[in-house]
């Protein structure tokens, strides 16, 4: 697995990480078990980054990952986890007391004195183009709550407004070959400003898994099944805004430009990670083999499988979103 290193915080992360917001509640169950063994399995296989947030399962998946270090404290594992979100999403919540709050709450769930990273999660805009988050942000830094910092976000232009501030160590952001607006100016600016860009819902919620139909169904507490226009929070989180039946449809062209021995989510993990400017990527899983075949894409990134050229694959992303979302989806993250 490749270690990439982390903006400019000495530390490195796998180009493959570990989305944990199935960890929490709200992609139908998964057992304390199971979610510890996604974590055991994960890390076996190369993988370094634990990406989380304080309202997965309202602090379980914080909870689990902390007791997962707290029994292995020989793995290097840097764990990501968000902020912001517990509250309404007014700017006049992000205040320095609010973060120091939302902070403590973490070190305690995750048993640690310092977080290795805290982004916020998807802020409003004023808040991200506000001088006095980072002036906020960096006294956590200065009193070692928090050992860097991050944002994440919804859209490309709150991504190169938080690029610009020059402590920013990170910016989590979907990408994915249903969301290539981010390729367009986002990349190109992380890499001059040496800031680690994370790539979330990188198999578009599943849609990019190969695996569903039009007659899939989800669970009640999925939010792919209360969030698919909205109704909840961003429509964007949810198969990254696409229509779900074109969705299926996309990712099926996708599939059939493929190799039969190497599947879609694989290689489009691979894909994602090849982007120049990407330093992980963060699909989530929900038990043992989805973490394996996760971490697994890492082979293809390096060259592994003769006839999996990512160049070639590259160039049937750009025209199918091209020809089947670029009108409806550019324009709006």
């Amino acid at each position: 697995m490749q270690q990439r290193p982390l903006g400019r915080t000495g530390r490195h992360v796998s180009a493959i990480g570990l989305g944990t917001w199935q960890l929490g509640a709200d992609w139908g169950d998964v057992s304390e078990s199971d979610a510890r063994a996604v974590l055991e399995a994960s890390v076996a296989h190369g993988v370094t980054l634990f990406d989380t947030a304080d309202v997965y399962g309202d602090g379980r998946s914080e909870s689990i990952i902390g007791g997962f270090l707290a029994e292995h404290p020989e793995h290097d594992i840097v764990v990501a986890t968000k902020m912001g979100r517990r509250a309404a999403q007014e700017p006049e919540n992000y205040t320095p007391e609010n973060f120091r709050a939302w902070t403590e709450r973490s070190r305690l769930n995750l048993g640690v004195d310092t977080l290795d990273l805290v982004q916020l999660h998807c802020p409003p805009t004023a808040v991200i183009e506000d001088d006095a988050t980072y002036d906020a942000l960096d006294e956590l830094v200065a009193d070692g709550a928090i050992a860097a910092y991050g944002v994440s976000v919804e859209t490309s232009a709150q991504a190169l407004a938080a690029i610009s501030h020059p402590n920013v160590t990170n910016v989590q952001i979907i990408l994915n070959p249903f969301r290539l607006k981010p390729l367009d100016e986002v990349l190109p600016a992380a890499q001059a400003a040496d800031v680690a860009i994370f790539a979330r819902v990188p198999l578009a919620s599943g849609l990019l898994s190969g695996k569903y139909t039009s007659s899939t169904t989800f669970a009640s507490n999925d939010h792919r099944n209360y969030n698919r226009h909205g109704e909840a929070f961003d429509r964007g989180e949810t198969f990254s805004g696409v229509d779900y039946e074109v969705g299926l449809d996309a990712a099926a062209e996708l599939a059939a430009a493929l190799p039969s021995d190497v599947p879609l989510p694989a290689a489009t993990l691979a894909w994602i990670a090849s982007l120049p400017g990407v330093t992980s990527v963060i699909p989530g899983a929900r038990n043992v083999a989805q973490a394996q075949s996760n971490a697994d894409a890492a082979a293809l990134l390096d060259g592994a499988h003769s006839g999996f050229d990512l160049a070639a694959f590259d160039a049937v992303v750009r025209d199918v979103y091209d020809r089947r979302l670029r009108e409806a989806i550019h324009p709006q993250w």
